[in-house]
């Protein structure tokens, strides 16, 4: 929190908004005039949503995130950009993350902190004395060659792995390179990462992976074009959150929800850097402080320097937070049946009555959005639309591992597989609609990982908390 000088110094500034039919007429409000009345493409008002989630959503989740099934999340921070050279790794102390000693861990696998055996490729095994090493380079070596009947299994396993509704490359758990992070202490904040790269991130996310005039028929396309050297060169232009509504209003639903998810994910991160923004110290003496700062809300999201669509990016968080919700209630069956194994005696109980008590407030809620609505038919077109809606964002999981901040990396990792988690409950199941569900009585097609369940509450927390930060911006600004 600031301390009473710094809120006293605080700018109220506002936001001065392009006139539009139904914005609000208040001066002061004009960042927030957009939010009111339905969200776009659902039936559900801003207003019941952000009833649901400052009243009931956002004090049970605050609670939850703070428990060690929750706050541990097993990320690989050291996987290679695939598609650019990393040039601008932050040196920033808030961009570091701390990661957990493994016995700190209480329910980490305790194989993993068993001593690792003698590398035998090492230079000191190397060292010793190999009598005949010419047959022992013959005898080692290996056959790799393959018979066409075991290359056309591979082709029918991976075939098989492309039918899979997987929206996310996840990391590889058995990989020396992952290591859990205690969320807890490193929080989503401001951490000083701007500049080239974080602008080449967005642009290759929006302009090489939605559905634009820039995007590619496939991901392989896609892929080389990022290693393209136009993302690091050129002038330091805003990064737009997708295409203004006039051209979005033309694009399908299956499209819009794309730009709609991406964009209230882009939203919501750039929420927490505003509510978290570190404040020099006022004087030589004090520590500096985190806390709201209301003149980078308004650079973010005033009309005027947002070219209008700062509104729009507000009310996209609202969407995006919906799509989540509604796949927390369509798979609240089969959390509920979850172990939520803590590691710490007595505790795994109070985790699953917590659990039971937020997924009855997600169930109750009347106006769930519904995924029915899309890819609707079983047409050619439409079924090449699913695939590429999903290598789309798939590709999107891939970009987060070129972010140069490890902080932001790991945030940015969690919440793009939180969202993907989403999409895979929304898109699995005997059905899709309201009435649908997934269950764990049938594991052999449907299965949620601690990672993915960690990940998916974890993401829902953070456009929750985005959503009831907004309410101080409003009163800070007013």
């Amino acid at each position: 929190m600031l301390s009473p000088a710094r809120l006293m110094l605080l700018p109220l500034l506002v936001c001065h908004c392009v006139t539009t039919t139904n914005w609000s007429d208040k001066v002061s409000d004009a960042c927030f005039c957009k939010l009111q009345g339905e969200v776009d493409d659902c039936s559900c008002k801003v207003e019941s949503l952000d009833s649901l989630n400052n009243n009931k959503i956002y004090p049970r989740l605050k609670s939850l995130m703070t428990n060690n099934y929750f706050k541990y999340f097993k990320v690989n921070l050291k996987k290679r950009c695939p598609f650019w050279t990393d040039d601008s790794r932050c040196a920033m102390k808030d961009c570091h993350v701390n990661v957990c000693e493994p016995d700190s861990v209480p329910f980490a696998d305790k194989k993993e902190n068993k001593q690792e055996p003698e590398n035998k490729y090492s230079k000191e095994a190397q060292n010793g004395n190999h009598a005949n090493c010419e047959e022992e380079r013959e005898l080692g070596a290996l056959d790799t060659s393959l018979s066409d009947e075991s290359k056309k299994k591979f082709r029918e396993w991976k075939a098989y792995d492309d039918s899979l509704d997987m929206f996310c490359e996840i990391d590889d758990e058995h990989s020396a390179d992952v290591q859990y992070v205690d969320l807890l202490k490193n929080p989503e904040r401001y951490t000083g990462y701007k500049g080239a790269s974080p602008r080449r991130i967005w642009r290759s996310v929006y302009e090489e992976n939605c559905f634009n005039m820039y995007s590619r028929s496939t991901t392989k396309r896609t892929s080389r074009k990022l290693g393209a050297s136009s993302y690091s060169e050129g002038p330091a232009k805003p990064v737009a959150y997708g295409p203004r509504d006039d051209k979005l209003s033309s694009m399908c639903l299956e499209k819009r929800t794309f730009y709609r998810l991406i964009s209230g994910l882009h939203t919501s991160i750039n929420i927490h850097l505003c509510d978290q923004y570190l404040f020099p110290s006022i004087n030589a003496f004090g520590p500096p402080e985190w806390g709201p700062n209301v003149k980078e809300f308004k650079k973010r999201f005033d009309p005027e320097t947002s070219d209008g669509q700062g509104p729009q990016r507000l009310k996209n968080l609202y969407f995006a937070y919906l799509v989540e919700l509604r796949a927390l209630a369509k798979a609240a069956p089969y959390l509920e049946q979850e172990e939520f194994f803590t590691g710490t005696f007595g505790h795994d109980d109070e985790v699953r009555l917590a659990v039971h008590d937020f997924l009855q407030v997600v169930r109750e809620f009347p106006e769930h959005f519904d995924e029915s609505k899309l890819f609707q038919g079983n047409s050619a077109q439409t079924k090449k639309l699913k695939i590429e809606f999903r290598d789309h964002f798939r590709n999107i999981s891939r970009i987060m591992d070129c972010v140069g901040c490890d902080k932001c990396k790991l945030w940015g990792k969690l919440q793009v597989l939180g969202m993907g988690t989403a999409l895979k409950i929304l898109f699995s199941g005997s059905s899709m609609g309201l009435a649908s569900t997934v269950s764990a009585d049938f594991k052999a097609d449907f299965q949620l990982t601690r990672t993915e369940i960690v990940a998916l509450f974890n993401a829902f927390g953070r456009l929750s908390s985005s959503i009831y930060a907004l309410e101080n911006f409003r009163a800070l600004m007013r």
